[in-house]
């Protein structure tokens, strides 16, 4: 046990004294908060003027022609840099023939949109059809944009027809709501406070999932890419000459756990003393933080000791790369999925993910982040089910580590390292 805990040391200060590790650790929470800074004050006019778009408009109901000039005029008084052109073109009586060179003057990006608007829309009875064909990522919301200022225009004209005010109509369906928590008064920036504590509260699922992807995946790769640059050197057969594989790999997953801890904490200490001075109380408990550190901890056991595993039978970083894709492809699965997950914690997707070793450590943090009243017996289940399957891990992984630490040149093959698992 001393030998293990002094690999462990020795791995810990090699890291943590690195001018690397120091600056990449402070940088990164202060690059994050650049970021965050930065896209909040951005708003899409703030990013500079865009070229104009045009929209052109058969309107076959012969009436609208004033109330799309209109709807179209607001927009582009209230939205300066991203105006949109309005070209009204009289109908024809060869329809289809008018159709079809709108479509293709569509399709070559003369115009970035064209609409019909049939006889009867006005009276409910007819439908405005609008075709599209921007495939460019800039153009992503023009098609609702347009779609508004259309049936803002036979909104007016109903409104007109029927002696009805468009200006009443807004402010008869305006109602102002003020959301206030229940055991806070009535401030001025009560309201505002709320809203940036609902997306902060939103945010924290996603916050702790993600220090415990970076502690658990980016810890993990340095436990990979130490590996083969001590076997690739020779100066893992030195330090085996005192220690048997076990101690080496058991120290060096202790210590590289030992090194994400101390960045995690780093990381998240500054986070929430932020957010206290921003007014904003996370109201975390000490359950969340305990439970993290449990499921940290066996997540990075596991993880760790596949990745010692697959270190100690690849040569050089290239082939290790390609065998660690599908287990990253696992451990990005959650990422994807977090929304949905953190919005429906008790979903029975979300239940089933929770007892996937690889990624159980991700999906219960995002679960019990998001809803507090999780059942204690599926923590535990989960707990346990991990701690049952580390020293599965950790014991196969000796297996392999003993016999392809030693081993040069050729990459073993699946079948044979199934045959060190089964020798005594």
């Amino acid at each position: 046990m001393n030998r293990i805990l002094r690999v462990a040391q020795r791995e810990y200060i090699e890291a943590v004294k690195t001018k690397t590790f120091i600056v990449s650790v402070l940088m990164t929470p202060v690059l994050i908060g650049i970021i965050i800074f930065f896209t909040g004050r951005l708003s899409r006019d703030a990013l500079g003027p865009r070229p104009p778009r045009t929209v052109a408009v058969t309107d076959l109901t012969g009436r609208l022609g004033d109330y799309l000039k209109a709807s179209f005029d607001r927009y582009n008084e209230a939205h300066s840099q991203r105006r949109i052109v309005l070209e009204l073109l009289p109908p024809e009586p060869d329809v289809d023939g008018l159709l079809a060179r709108a479509k293709q003057r569509v399709r070559e990006g003369e115009w970035h949109a064209y609409a019909v608007m049939e006889k009867g829309v006005v009276d409910g009875d007819g439908k405005v059809r609008l075709y599209t064909h921007s495939k460019r990522a800039a153009d992503i919301d023009i098609g609702g944009t347009i779609e508004r200022r259309l049936t803002g225009a036979v909104v007016d004209m109903r409104c007109a027809l029927r002696d009805l005010s468009p200006a009443l109509l807004a402010e008869i369906r305006q109602v102002p709501i003020e959301q206030l928590a229940a055991d806070v008064g009535p401030t001025s920036q009560d309201t505002r406070m709320r809203q940036i504590d609902q997306v902060v509260r939103m945010m924290i699922p996603f916050f702790f999932m993600f220090l415990m992807f970076m502690g658990i995946f980016g810890t993990g790769q340095q436990m990979l890419s130490s590996v083969i640059e001590e076997k690739s050197s020779r100066v893992i057969e030195m330090l085996l000459s005192a220690l048997t594989p076990f101690q080496f790999m058991a120290g060096k997953i202790a210590g590289l756990a030992a090194i994400g801890l101390t960045v995690i904490a780093i990381w998240s200490v500054p986070a929430v003393v932020v957010l206290g001075l921003q007014g904003i109380n996370l109201d975390m408990g000490v359950g969340l933080p305990i439970c993290f550190v449990i499921y940290y901890v066996l997540g990075f056991l596991l993880f760790s000791s596949v990745l010692a595993a697959l270190g100690s039978i690849c040569n050089t970083i290239k082939e290790a790369q390609s065998l660690m894709m599908p287990m990253s492809l696992i451990l990005v699965l959650p990422m994807v999925a977090w929304f949905n997950i953190a919005q429906n914690p008790d979903a029975a997707f979300a239940r089933i993910l929770s007892y996937v070793p690889p990624i159980t450590p991700m999906v219960m943090i995002l679960r019990i982040s998001a809803s507090p009243q999780i059942a204690v017996v599926e923590v535990v289940a989960t707990i346990l089910l991990l701690a049952a399957t580390v020293p599965a891990a950790v014991w196969m992984a000796a297996k392999v580590f003993r016999t392809g630490v030693f081993m040069y040149g050729k990459r073993p093959a699946l079948r044979e390292v199934l045959r060190w698992l089964g020798e005594k």
